[in-house]
C-alpha cells in the first residue's frame, strides 16, 4: 500500500513530499494492521493461526498494543506535515481503519471502512500538490473498488475460522465463492473506471485487459488463503503502473 500511493504520488507531481506521505502511509497502515492483531488475539488463538506472532506466542498482546499505538500517534503528525487538506483526509481514512478493526468488521457494513479509506487515497494525494487540487470521481471510484475487491478477497480460504470466531462481515455472510466473484468484479469496474479517467490511454487499456483476464483466474482461487488478495493487490499494481504511464495529471486533470 505504501508503496502504491508513493508512487501514484510522484507521478501526480508531489515531488519530496511523495516520501513524507509515504512515511505517513506507512505508519497509518501498520497501525490498523497491529490493531488489528491485537483485538483478534483470542480468536486467532482459538483457531491455531500459525501466521500469527500473537497467536503463537512470538509475541505478547502489550508489545503489539504498545507498537499500534505508537504508530498512531506518528500518523498524526507525518499527515499533518503533509498539509491540512491530505493530512486531514489521511485521518479519517484511518480513523475508519481503526472503526472496521473496533467493531465494524463484524457486521453487514465491515467493506464501507475499506471503501471510504481507500477512496480518501486520491484526496490524500492530491491534497500534496499544489494548490490541493480535487481528484477526478472517477479515480476516486477506482481506489474505492479496489479496497472493496481487496475486503472481500481478503476473507477467501478463512470462512471456516471466521464461522468459528464469530466474525459475520459482509463477505462472510455471502460466502467465500460470492465474495470472490464480487471481488473479481469490482476489480474489473475499476480497471473499466481508470480506462475512462485517462482517456483510453493505451496502458491503462491494458491493465484493464490484465483485470478482465484475472477473473476466471480468482473465481478458482475459492479456498486459498492468499491466492485471491495476491490477485487483487497484483491488479492494483498493475493499475498503477498504468496510471505513471498514462501520466499522473490524470488525478486532477477532467
Amino acid at each position: 500500500m505504501t508503496c502504491l500511493v508513493t508512487a501514484t504520488a510522484v507521478a501526480a507531481g508531489a515531488g519530496a513530499r511523495s516520501l513524507l506521505l509515504g512515511a505517513a502511509i506507512l505508519c497509518g497502515q501498520t497501525s490498523i494492521g497491529w490493531a488489528n492483531d491485537y483485538v483478534d488475539t483470542d480468536r486467532d488463538r482459538l483457531v491455531h493461526r500459525r501466521d500469527k506472532p500473537l497467536a503463537t506466542g512470538e509475541l505478547t498482546a502489550a508489545t503489539v498494543g504498545r507498537a499500534a499505538s505508537v504508530a498512531l500517534t506518528l500518523t498524526v503528525p507525518l499527515s499533518l506535515a503533509v498539509g491540512a487538506v491530505s493530512g486531514a483526509a489521511h485521518l479519517v481514512a484511518v480513523g475508519s481503519g481503526w472503526m472496521y478493526d473496533l467493531g465494524l468488521k463484524q457486521t453487514w457494513a465491515s467493506w464501507v471502512p475499506y471503501a471510504l479509506s481507500f477512496g480518501l487515497l486520491p484526496v490524500i494525494i492530491a491534497g500534496a500538490l499544489p494548490g490541493h487540487p480535487r481528484p477526478q470521481p472517477l479515480i476516486v471510484g477506482v481506489a474505492a473498488c479496489l479496497g472493496v475487491a481487496a475486503h472481500f478477497a481478503n476473507t477467501v480460504g478463512d470462512a471456516a475460522e471466521d464461522e468459528r470466531t464469530g466474525v459475520r462481515g459482509l463477505p462472510q455472510r455471502l460466502g467465500p465463492r460470492t465474495s470472490v466473484l464480487v471481488a473479481a468484479v469490482v476489480v474489473v469496474v475499476a480497471a473499466l473506471l481508470l480506462a475512462v479517467a485517462t482517456r483510453g490511454a493505451a496502458a491503462s487499456i491494458a491493465a484493464a485487459g490484465v483485470s478482465i483476464g484475472a477473473l476466471p483466474f480468482a473465481m478458482l482461487t475459492t479456498g486459498r488463503r492468499h491466492s485471491a488478495f495476491g490477485a487483487v493487490i497484483t491488479a492494483a499494481g498493475a493499475m498503477v503502473v498504468a496510471f505513471v504511464v498514462a501520466g499522473g495529471d490524470h488525478l486532477t486533470r477532467r
